[in-house]
């Protein structure tokens, strides 16, 4: 009986340990070639009428048909940039640095950047 109460504390420290090794969720997006692309490999831009820290997307109805946001699952997105804003629909939309985070529907292939300057209010988002 001895023994095994002396077992507790460490079979106690390895259950904490094991606790602290999950992995966190990876960010959203990386960088490829000076921009945030998805993890597609998609060009991520940012709509210059969205107000940064606000938590909205003013992006909606058509204009997120033709801009889809990048959209946030369950868990909340990895890295002090990343956060989450509340969509219209009540869905969730990845932000980086408070700006809400799209695709521009006419990108055809990883590396295209054919959103950046439409009606000189989207832009390639930048790190």
């Amino acid at each position: 009986m001895k023994k095994l109460t002396s077992l507790a504390p460490i079979l106690a420290a390895l259950a904490l340990a094991g606790g602290c090794a999950a992995t966190q969720p990876a960010a959203p997006a990386s960088v490829q070639n000076g921009v945030l692309v998805g993890a597609n490999g998609m060009t991520l831009y940012t709509f210059d009428k969205d107000t940064a820290g606000s938590g909205k997307s003013v992006c909606n109805g058509q204009c997120a048909v033709n801009w889809p946001p990048l959209m946030a699952g369950a868990m909340a997105p990895a890295g002090p940039d990343y956060s989450v804003v509340q969509r219209d629909d009540g869905s969730r939309q990845i932000a980086y640095k408070g700006k809400p985070l799209y695709y521009w529907v006419k990108d055809a292939k990883p590396g295209d950047k054919t959103g950046d300057g439409v009606n000189k209010v989207w832009h390639t988002a930048t790190p």
